[in-house]
C-alpha cells in the first residue's frame, strides 16, 4: 500500500499510517454490486470520513489517517468504483501525488478529478475580497499545464471525468449567458484530446441552448448536479438529454433547504441517513437508466450532505437501479 497525501496539503507523506482495513461486507451488498451494470460507477466525493466505520472502514480512525491510508480500503467496498478528488479544486496537485493514488486502486477503478478553481472563477479566488480579475479564467494554457497533464500522467487509464465546476454567482459575473457559452466553447476546443471533460454549473441562468451546443461541439459532458443553486434534475435532463451525452456524470451534493455548513452540522458524523430524499433518488435512477440504455458510461458521485451518509445513499440508489432494470419505473414512490 502506498502512502497517500490525502485532502490535507500539510500532511507529511513520510509519516507511517496504521493499516486501515475495509469493513466486513454483507452478502446482500455483494449481490447488489454484482447485479449493477458494469458501465455504472458509484462513488463518493472523497474518502476520509471517520464516521464511515462499520460501513466502509473496519474501525474509527482519524480523518488524517484516512486521508493518507484509507483509499486502499475504500476501493474494496463492492459498490465503490469511483471517487472524487476534491482537493484539486483548491490548488493543483502534482503528478507524483496522483500516481500514489493510482497505485492503491484496481485497474477498473476511475477517479473524478475537479479542476483548479482558478480556471472557473472570473475573479481571483486567492485575492482578498475576490475583486481582482483572474488572468487564469478559462485559460487553456493554464489548464493543460496545471490540470490536464498532471492528471493524465499521474492517473493514466484510471482517470475518469475531469470536471470544471463553476461556483454560484450571477450570470453577469461570467459575462452573461451568451458570452460565457462562447468563451467556454473556445476553451474546451483548445484542450487536448483524450480525457473526458465535464462542466458543472451552479448558476441556472448559464444553462442555455447555447451552453448545450458548446458542450456538444467539443465533446464535453454536462455535469448534472443535485444542488439548491440549480434546477431539479428533471429540468436539467430536459435540456441536456442523458443518452446524448458522451458519458453521464451526476453529483448528488446537497439537499434542498440546507446550506453546506448547516448540513454538515446536522449530519455529522455521516454514519446514517437523516433526511431521505426518495424523489431525488428516483430522478437519479431514471437518469442513470436513460444513459445506460444508450450504452453510456455513468458516474454517480454522492456527498454526505445529500442525505446524511454518502455510502448509504449509494446503497439505496443501487437497490433502486437493480430493482428497476428491465422494468422502467413509473411515478416516483410516495
Amino acid at each position: 500500500m502506498s502512502l497517500q497525501l490525502g485532502l490535507f496539503p500539510d500532511a507529511d507523506p513520510s509519516t507511517h499510517a496504521a493499516p486501515v482495513l475495509p469493513a466486513p461486507t454483507h452478502e446482500r451488498i455483494r449481490r447488489l454490486a454484482d447485479a449493477l451494470p458494469p458501465g455504472l460507477r458509484l462513488g463518493t466525493s472523497s474518502w476520509s470520513f471517520p464516521g464511515w466505520a462499520g460501513i466502509v472502514y473496519d474501525r474509527a480512525v482519524s480523518e488524517r489517517t484516512l486521508a493518507k491510508a484509507g483509499l486502499s480500503a475504500y476501493v474494496r467496498h463492492p459498490l465503490l468504483r469511483t471517487v472524487g478528488i476534491d482537493r484539486t479544486y483548491y490548488r493543483p496537485v502534482s503528478e507524483e501525488i496522483l500516481s500514489a493514488y493510482a497505485e492503491d486502486v484496481p485497474e477498473d477503478f476511475r477517479f473524478l478529478v475537479k479542476a483548479d478553481r482558478r480556471l472557473t472563477s472570473p475573479t481571483d479566488p486567492d485575492a482578498p475580497g475576490r475583486r481582482t480579475a483572474n488572468p487564469d479564467f478559462l485559460d487553456p494554457g493554464y489548464a493543460v499545464r496545471e490540470v490536464v497533464e498532471p492528471a493524465v500522467a499521474g492517473l493514466g487509464a484510471k482517470l475518469g471525468p475531469l470536471l470544471f465546476q463553476f461556483s454560484p454567482g450571477p450570470a453577469e459575473h461570467f459575462g452573461g449567458p451568451r458570452a460565457f457559452a462562447d468563451r467556454l466553447a473556445r476553451f474546451l476546443r483548445a484542450l487536448p484530446d483524450g480525457p473526458l471533460y465535464a462542466v458543472e454549473l451552479r448558476t441556472a441562468d448559464l444553462m442555455t441552448d447555447r451552453y448545450a451546443a458548446a458542450l456538444e461541439a467539443s465533446g464535453a459532458a454536462h455535469g448534472y448536479t443535485v444542488h439548491p443553486a440549480m434546477p431539479p434534475l428533471e429540468r436539467q435532463t430536459a435540456l441536456l438529454i442523458p443518452h446524448y451525452q458522451p458519458a453521464l456524470i451526476v453529483r448528488w451534493m446537497l439537499g434542498s433547504g440546507l446550506g453546506y455548513e448547516t448540513a454538515r452540522q446536522r449530519y455529522d458524523p455521516f454514519d446514517r441517513l437523516v433526511d431521505e430524499d426518495a424523489a431525488t433518488r428516483h430522478a437519479v435512477a431514471l437518469t442513470v437508466l436513460d444513459a445506460l440504455i444508450a450504452e453510456r458510461e455513468a458516474f454517480v458521485i454522492a456527498n454526505n450532505k445529500a442525505e446524511g451518509s454518502a455510502p448509504l445513499t449509494l446503497q439505496f440508489l443501487a437497490d433502486h437501479i437493480v430493482t428497476w432494470r428491465g422494468d422502467p419505473p413509473g411515478e416516483a414512490p410516495e
